[in-house]
């Protein structure tokens, strides 16, 4: 399933995208590459009172390992961000947070308790995109970790996917 963005009614006056959607538009990305690489996506921008979890996904049992349930915090960046492409934004209390919305998470949805936990980080890159290129409103279906996607203005990498970042 494919999404179409529009940016006119949360955009800045100069037509760039708001925050907001450059980070809906990143955990979008995310959550179609994990589809494509045969990861169930279970909900995203999952909300509690603690906060959201970006992504829960079901990743399938391989002959090495168990059906796992992870976390997915997805932090999207532009270029010459203060943290490391959001290597440093999970910071003691982010944790804390992510933590206990998770378990949150499993009290309200039992059937997941049992499974292998983890938390990973997804790093999203955004710039504008380059003068002349094709506009679209939707995702490609098939997203490469490295290769960018242009959606809208802009232009989208996932740069890296780390696994148990908080194990």
């Amino acid at each position: 399933m494919t999404k179409g963005y529009s940016t006119s009614d949360n955009s800045r006056s100069q037509g760039h995208p708001t925050r907001n959607i450059v980070g809906t538009l990143g955990e979008d990305l995310v959550a179609q590459w994990l589809r494509g690489s045969q990861v169930r996506v279970l909900h995203q921008r999952w909300r509690c009172r603690l906060g959201e979890l970006d992504i829960v996904a079901g990743f399938p049992a391989t002959p090495e390992t168990a059906k796992t349930l992870a976390f997915v915090e997805v932090k999207t960046r532009s270029r010459g961000n203060w943290d490391q492409d959001g290597r440093l934004a999970l910071s003691a209390a982010k944790c804390r947070r992510l933590n206990q919305a998770a378990r949150l998470f499993l009290a309200r949805f039992p059937r997941y308790a049992q499974l292998p936990c983890r938390f990973d980080l997804a790093l999203v890159r955004s710039q504008p995109a380059p003068p002349g290129s094709p506009i679209t409103s939707k995702l490609p279906d098939a997203i490469v970790i490295g290769q960018p996607v242009q959606v809208n203005q802009l232009q989208l990498t996932l740069q890296d996917y780390l696994v148990g970042v908080l194990d």
